[in-house]
């Protein structure tokens, strides 16, 4: 295929006009694309503050600020892989394990088509039917940059799939390797002290912030890179990761968390993984009226796309 994905250019057409459509890029079939973006509208998975739902299209709206070509590398994600927006990932919204089985579904399409899933949710759960979708040939790594854990077992008198929950499940179901899992930027109080030992005990490598602040960026991401080798990883951003200071839209806030900065210096560092899919989630434009979280999420999915860009075209295109 020789088909060229270009976003529109802003000094001809306005950002304020044409499609809100990721990056203003065109709308194709994951089939015609090396990286798909996708939005996944989607909050049954909420405990608390609903909202999420709404994050891809105002992910969408605030990506129309993104520019095509990255100010550290000088290089253009545009120019080094064919991509577009995949339009959204349909869900019920009155039946969460339908929904569950439609996401896991589509991804599982996605991979057979060849391109690599670029996502923006939606709340936390998403991320274990795209795990189902992807990780068909055994159990991946999971770089995973949140406040929170996510391996817990259950809320509300035995509801197993949650946004608190997908990754203990991923565990149990052998779409995660324990031993090749990071978590990055925990933080905050807990509900019981024994919150973390699922996680500890199965070999999951936690950096709560603290550390994370000691350490700094590069010597964490050089202990990610020899946690997750060179075998395929998938990586999930949770934009609670980032102190609500700078993004406050978001259901579950923690203060004390990694800055904007931190985190762009992060995922650029991510680079040279074998990355088979990402995700942005947990953006509930709701709570942040003024549309700064949705910028930050959709500057992290720039970010995140540049990196995926770099994947394809080491691996070379279809």
């Amino acid at each position: 295929m020789t088909t060229k994905f270009e976003p529109l250019d802003s000094g001809s057409i306005p950002r304020y006009a044409g499609l809100p459509t990721f990056m203003r890029l065109p709308v194709a079939e994951p089939s015609e694309v090396d990286i798909a973006i996708l939005g996944l509208p989607f909050d049954l998975g909420t405990t608390n503050r609903a909202g999420t739902r709404h994050g891809p299209r105002e992910l969408r709206n605030q990506s129309s600020l993104m520019r095509r070509v990255h100010h550290v590398t000088g290089l253009s994600p545009y120019d080094r892989a064919r991509i577009a927006d995949c339009g959204d990932v349909i869900t019920d919204p009155f039946d969460l394990m339908r929904s569950l089985d439609l996401i896991s579904a589509h991804y599982a399409g996605v991979r057979a088509a060849g391109a690599l899933p670029l996502t923006a949710g939606g709340d936390h759960l998403i991320s274990l039917p795209i795990l189902r979708g992807l990780a068909a040939d055994g159990p991946v790594g999971l770089i995973q940059f949140d406040a929170h854990s996510d391996t817990y077992d259950s809320f509300f008198n035995g509801s197993r799939y949650t946004h608190g929950t997908p990754f203990r499940r991923a565990i149990e179901e052998g779409l995660i390797d324990p031993r090749r899992f990071v978590q990055i930027g925990l933080r905050g109080a807990i509900s019981d002290a024994g919150n973390y030992d699922y996680a500890r005990d199965a070999g999951v490598r936690i950096i709560f912030i603290e550390e994370f602040v000691k350490r700094g960026v590069e010597d964490v991401m050089a202990e990610v890179h020899a946690i997750v080798g060179h075998k395929p990883t998938y990586v999930t951003f949770d934009i609670d990761g980032i102190d609500p200071s700078q993004a406050p839209g978001t259901g579950t806030p923690e203060i004390g968390g990694f800055s904007t900065r931190e985190a762009q210096a992060m995922v650029r560092l991510l680079d040279g993984l074998d990355i088979i899919g990402a995700d942005l989630v947990e953006v509930a434009p709701p709570f942040d009226p003024s549309g700064l979280t949705a910028l930050t999420g959709a500057t992290i999915l720039f970010e995140l796309l540049c990196v995926l860009a770099g994947v394809v075209e080491k691996k070379g295109t279809r």
